[in-house]
């Protein structure tokens, strides 16, 4: 059906062009109202108190502990720790030397506790806690064994590629106790430092204490002679040393 003509010959105003002005007034309003909305309507943050639940929690009861001068703005002394900590031996470590490493004490090696003595080397299985020896267990199991073997023979995952050694040799069975905590905590050679992973103490010494478990389980095998010298201690060659090792 063809739309009527008007009496000039032209078609009469059609839908299409009727959204086009539609447009063209909201398309003017919305630039024009801007001004219009933002500065002379009232805002709604000017009417919140005019609903008084709308406030209430600006007003409710609640503690306001720095608004009273008895709360005292420093700790108390001796809540915080600012000083002491394990000691750092590091320096010592890397240039070789074992001295602070041996001279440490094994709190779970046998008398330990009543003497402070230095921990006696060799694979003196002592008895410790169930507690201990589970931790010992698993975070060997889970920083340890990858490399050293989940029975401390060099039989793990890795240990071929990077030439772990075993720790069942007399050479590992004669380290004090303090050079492998030391070992555990800076690293040596190709390993890396685990003080920031195993980063508590007495779960370095549960790790220690394994080691010490594992060769007390496996007789000690012929070596040659001088097989058991030990290793002088060294900075750890994969870089994860740091400057302020855990």
């Amino acid at each position: 059906m063809k739309r009527p003509r008007s009496s000039t010959g032209r078609r009469g105003p059609s839908l299409r062009s009727g959204w086009w002005w539609t447009g063209l007034a909201a398309l003017t309003l919305s630039t024009t109202s801007c001004d219009f909305w933002y500065n002379r309507v009232p805002s709604p943050d000017d009417l919140w108190h005019v609903i008084p639940w709308f406030d209430h929690m600006v007003h409710s009861k609640y503690v306001r502990p720095y608004q009273s001068a008895s709360v005292p703005r420093y700790t108390p002394p001796g809540t915080v720790p600012v000083t002491g900590g394990e000691a750092d031996w590091s320096a010592e470590w890397s240039t070789g030397k074992t001295a602070a490493a041996d001279a440490l004490r094994n709190p779970y090696a046998a008398g330990a506790a009543a003497d402070a003595r230095a921990a006696p080397p060799g694979a003196e299985v002592a008895v410790i806690p169930q507690e201990v020896a589970a931790a010992g267990d698993t975070l060997y199991q889970t920083f340890c064994a990858v490399c050293h073997g989940s029975a401390g023979d060099a039989k793990g995952p890795v240990s071929a590629q990077i030439g772990a050694p075993s720790l069942l040799t007399g050479r590992a069975r004669a380290y004090s106790d303090g050079y492998l905590y030391s070992i555990v905590r800076y690293g040596r050679g190709v390993m890396p430092r685990y003080g920031d992973k195993v980063y508590q103490a007495a779960d370095r010494w549960a790790i220690v204490n394994h080691i010490r478990r594992l060769q007390g389980q496996t007789p000690a095998a012929a070596e040659p002679a001088g097989a058991a010298a030990g290793i002088p201690p060294g900075a750890s060659a994969t870089g994860s040393t740091g400057e302020r090792p855990r």
